[in-house]
């Protein structure tokens, strides 16, 4: 892919599939609760492959897996010094990927939950942990720079001063809680506003609400800023009294006393496909145009996304046909002894 970020984004919308550590999980890889790609390391394999999946669905960003690999994780599960062989491992697997199919190669930084308001030392700390991040994205050559699912709207700030002073493009993305602001008590409006006024290429939304809840946000957030704008929603199926995928709750869930789906009993409520293709048809014509799918996704939400931008990935060499199918196919071929039998299932 010759063109950079923001001339693909001249030309239409821009698909980035995200949501790494929830499938990696998923797939039996990643533990639930840290979240912290170890993976990388251990199975650079299986991340190899999922970069592959994603691109074949339809994702026209390879974004490296360093969401939360950042130095407070590490030192979290006592294991620093793994920090730049993990973060090196994780650009080189995209790059390699990314190169192969002619896929723009992002970086990833992401919220530290150290942060404070109003604490310089805090400040000083996650501009450190930005620092070499970013500093290891820009040796591995990534076209631009994803800070993402920023609940602290200052942290972004900082995040994107770190990515501008190292000459790169910024995709910044804020994740916002059920009361429908960032920390700051900022709308998403006014805190995108602020991060495009400080050089963000890109503004936008990420994780935590599904694209029911997120989208009314989007919207707003479209108003605000002249830039273009990113949707990243979860997959999942929240609403106006559960906002977010941790307000959620499911009665298969052991936590007592609210039974909170988050993270591991989300399963059962999850969007389809189909309502995934919903929310990027509506999104991109309200000019949101930096779409995907943050946790919880997989190559089949990415596909479908693809699909309802009107286009055909790989990947839907494979997509669903009915016709065929022993009890519910339409085609003369089908028996109709068992298409009868379908009326019985």
């Amino acid at each position: 892919m010759a063109d950079g970020l923001m001339e693909r984004l001249e030309q239409g919308p821009v698909i980035c599939a995200e949501g790494y550590v929830f499938e990696l999980e998923r797939r039996g890889y990643l533990q639930a609760g840290s979240y912290v790609p170890e993976v990388v390391l251990e199975h650079p394999e299986v991340v190899r492959q999922l970069h592959l999946d994603l691109v074949r669905a339809g994702s026209d960003v390879v974004e490296a897996t360093t969401y939360y690999a950042h130095r407070e994780k590490l030192r979290l599960i006592g294991k620093e010094d793994l920090l730049e062989p993990l973060n090196r491992q994780a650009l080189e697997i995209a790059k390699d990927v990314a190169q192969e199919n002619g896929a723009l190669l992002a970086g990833d930084i992401c919220n530290t939950n150290t942060f404070l308001a109003d604490d310089q030392e805090s400040a000083r700390d996650v501009r450190a942990m930005f620092e070499e991040q970013v500093a290891w994205a820009a040796d591995a050559g990534v076209d631009y720079v994803i800070a993402e699912t920023f609940f602290w709207a200052e942290e972004a700030l900082i995040a994107l001063d770190v990515v501008k002073q190292a000459g790169l493009p910024a995709v910044v993305t804020l994740a916002i809680h059920s009361d429908g602001t960032c920390f700051e008590g900022w709308s998403p409006g006014e805190a995108c506003r602020r991060i495009e006024a400080a050089g963000a290429d890109v503004v936008g939304l990420n994780c935590l609400r599904g694209p029911s809840t997120m989208l009314p946000l989007l919207f707003e957030v479209r108003e605000a800023v002249s830039v273009p704008v990113g949707g990243l929603p979860v997959p999942y199926r929240t609403t106006e009294a559960q906002p977010t995928f941790f307000a959620l709750t499911d009665p298969s869930s052991p936590r007592a006393p609210d039974h909170k789906a988050f993270p591991d009993a989300l399963d059962g409520l999850a969007c389809t496909r189909f309502e995934i293709a919903d929310f990027a048809r509506e999104a991109h014509a309200a000019g949101i145009s930096y779409l995907g799918v943050c946790c919880g996704g997989g190559p089949h939400h990415v596909r479908s996304l693809a699909e309802a931008l009107g286009r055909t990935p790989p990947a839907s060499r494979y997509s669903p046909d009915m016709s065929k199918h022993a009890f519910l196919g339409t085609d003369p071929q089908v028996r109709p002894e068992y298409q009868e039998y379908g009326e019985r299932l």
